[in-house]
């Protein structure tokens, strides 16, 4: 019986654990850095519009999200979803891709903390902050899942309090209660304001929020390790949304209102020095703003890469107990910790870093370039598989008034999801095609992650002769899968 228990996930995951998880997936550089571009951009009406209509989409891929997180919590989320509501083959795909996103995010977020680390030592190595992060995050995922699950509480508990600061003290300014010459709404109307660069700038701005919102799914793999998921998961489900899309309007306003979209500091999303955010602190009177957003942008990336290692982990582990993935990856401690998982997934994402070393970090940019896409794709596959979802359990005869979380304006949810999600993907790269030359060698980057996608599906289709489940077939049954 011990045996048997050691082989199990644990679950030590509490409902505010949860929704720190999927706020701080949501918040970080995207805000902290990109926000200003976006302004850049569009102006302060375009960025809005964007974030506004990604957030919408975001919120229906939420729900769809919480309904089958709490009907089925289970740590191998969109990969088992899909295998039972589309088909083994889809399931396999995503699985894979979910895993690979995350593994590359971590070799994404040690070079960026490597980076920061410059800011306070510019001459020091860049192995040591990239070795001693990586051991940090490592270890607070081999712990137990309650060590991953405070630590990310706290990491991300530093982002949101940091965002309320920054939030409060713009309104200040803003009513004039702090100095800064914040010169009231004339920024909205400014040169071709508040709608600068017309519908293409905007669209632009739209794709690139998509990445600012993606780890909120980060909620469903956390399900299978939240202590009673039918009454934590939607908790943290009906808040995280209200707030994400709260602190990205709300900042995204007050940084218009400060600062006028034409400032060429707001184009800027590689330094500290020209975050908006540093630059608002600045004009409230905080000369020490530059240091304090380098920490805590440290704290995103950390964040980032703790949640990485979590997610990838766990959709290793889900495979491998599947039979999708070598035997020995479903191995897991007698403190609930899918080990094997965990290292392979560690080594990865270090070999991709030392990747970025050689021949000018082609081989690493190739690798960054497949993974962008991935987001996307996980995103797509949860909306194919609610739909399904919802649909094989009505037809075998379910009632809707017995699911635990029931998503609202189903089928027009993930159906919105789908097709937004599906321009997003579609319109990757659509300014290479801008100008008098095409880029092409933009378009294979921003594109190549969907053949390889494509060639994972529809080879392990072959293998597994695998079609489409009709629905009258689909495993609804409730069996908890950790």
């Amino acid at each position: 019986m011990r045996q048997e228990k050691s082989n199990q996930l644990r679950r030590g995951l509490k409902s505010r654990h949860l929704t720190m998880i999927a706020l701080g997936g949501a918040i970080g550089t995207g805000l902290f850095l990109a926000s200003g571009n976006a302004i850049y951009t569009a102006g302060p009406g375009g960025a809005l519009l964007a974030y506004g209509l990604t957030g919408v989409m975001v919120y229906f891929l939420m729900t769809s999200l919480g309904e089958l997180a709490t009907y089925m919590p289970t740590s191998g989320s969109f990969s088992i979803y899909a295998t039972r509501f589309v088909d083994p083959s889809f399931g396999f795909a995503l699985g894979w891709n979910y895993w690979y996103n995350w593994a590359i995010t971590i070799a994404s977020e040690l070079s960026a903390a490597t980076l920061i680390m410059k800011f306070w030592f510019p001459n020091s190595p860049s192995t040591l902050w990239s070795g001693l992060f990586l051991l940090i995050i490592f270890l607070l995922n081999a712990l137990t899942v309650k060590g991953y699950g405070e630590s990310e509480y706290w990491f991300a508990f530093i982002k949101v309090a940091t965002v309320i600061i920054f939030i409060i003290l713009g309104l200040l300014m803003i009513f004039r209660v702090l100095g800064g010459g914040v010169p009231g709404f004339s920024n909205f109307t400014v040169g071709d304001a508040p709608f600068h660069g017309g519908f293409l700038a905007a669209f632009g701005v739209f794709l690139a929020a998509g990445y600012s919102f993606q780890g909120t799914e980060l909620l469903g793999v956390g399900a299978g390790e939240s202590e009673n998921p039918e009454k934590t998961v939607p908790k943290a489900m009906n808040t995280i949304f209200w707030r994400i899309l709260l602190f990205y309007i709300l900042a995204i306003f007050i940084i218009a209102m400060i600062i006028p979209y034409t400032s060429h500091n707001l184009s800027a999303t590689d330094t500290v020095m020209v975050s908006p955010f540093t630059l608002v602190f600045q004009k409230a009177g905080l000369a020490i703003a530059a240091s304090v957003m380098n920490a805590v942008i440290l704290t995103a990336v950390l964040s980032a890469g703790n949640s990485g290692l979590y997610a990838s982990t766990r959709m290793l582990y889900a495979l491998a107990k599947k039979g999708k993935a070598p035997r020995f990856l479903g191995y897991v401690t007698g403190h609930g910790i899918p080990i094997w998982s965990l290292i392979v997934t560690a080594a990865f994402g270090l070999l991709a870093f030392l990747a970025s070393g050689f021949g000018d970090g082609v081989v690493y940019n190739w690798l960054l370039s497949a993974s962008g896409m991935c987001g996307f794709i996980a995103w797509l596959g949860i909306a194919v598989s609610h739909y399904r979802f919802r649909r094989a359990y009505v037809t075998q005869g379910g009632k809707l008034s017995d699911l635990p979380y029931r998503a609202k304006w189903f089928p027009f949810g993930p159906l919105f999801a789908f097709a937004v999600c599906m321009i997003v993907v579609i319109g990757q790269s659509f300014g290479a095609f801008s100008g008098g030359k095409i880029d092409w060698g933009g378009i294979i980057a921003a594109y190549i992650g969907i053949p390889i996608f494509l060639a994972v599906w529809l080879i392990a289709k072959w293998k597994m002769k695998a079609k489409l489940i009709p629905l009258e077939k689909c495993d609804i049954s409730r069996h908890q899968e950790k």
